[in-house]
């Protein structure tokens, strides 16, 4: 749920200065924050029915259900997404060409989820200085939301933490990338006209 949504994020957001046309976009009324929400709100709901399609494979497959209530993994999932999509265009922004986005999403966004988010190793195995930046990566958070929904099932009361942090690994995420999209944008009076 990570690496799909990120990657296709990155992707178009470097074919579209590839090709010239985010010039258009930049030219246009639009404002900064209203481009990333569309954007961000398309490559969301990719995501979310990805979502749907693992977890209802899981449930078909692995006769796996819910241990508790599932709205804090309904809450938790649109977070990590979101944050996901994010960082795709964060990397689509800065990326000057497909294959950097590409690499970039892989590299740093990747094997990051996948080695610093307890996974694979358990986060007290992680050495102080990497276990300092996992707590910057959003899959530590929802691996302990999706645990507790299909195998605990504490609801809120076990994850709200995972579920703020979620929340705020998005908007920092937010931020970063309005900013980077901001300052690509023409100035008022940059249009070319007289």
């Amino acid at each position: 749920l990570w690496i799909f949504p990120s990657l296709l994020a990155a992707i178009a957001r470097v074919k579209e200065k590839d090709k010239g046309t985010i010039l258009q976009v930049y030219a246009s009324g639009i404002r900064a924050p209203e481009l990333l929400l569309g954007k961000a709100l398309a490559y969301l709901l990719v995501g979310e029915s990805m979502a749907v399609v693992v977890m209802g494979l899981g449930g078909l497959i692995f006769q796996l259900g819910f241990a508790g209530d599932p709205s804090p993994l309904l809450v938790g999932t649109t977070l990590y997404l979101a944050a996901a999509v994010l960082f795709g265009l964060l990397l689509g922004v800065r990326s000057a060409n497909q294959n950097a986005a590409v690499q970039g999403v892989s590299l740093v966004g990747f094997l990051s989820a996948l080695l610093l988010s307890g996974f694979i190793y358990p986060l007290s195995n992680i050495p102080p200085p990497l276990s300092l930046v996992s707590a910057l990566i959003p899959a530590r958070y929802f691996i302990v939301i999706s645990r507790d929904a299909f195998v605990r099932g504490t609801g809120w009361a076990g994850v709200w933490l995972d579920v703020l942090m979620t929340l705020a690994l998005a908007a920092l995420l937010y931020v970063v990338t309005l900013r980077s999209l901001g300052s690509l944008q023409l100035a008022d009076g940059d249009g070319g006209g007289p």
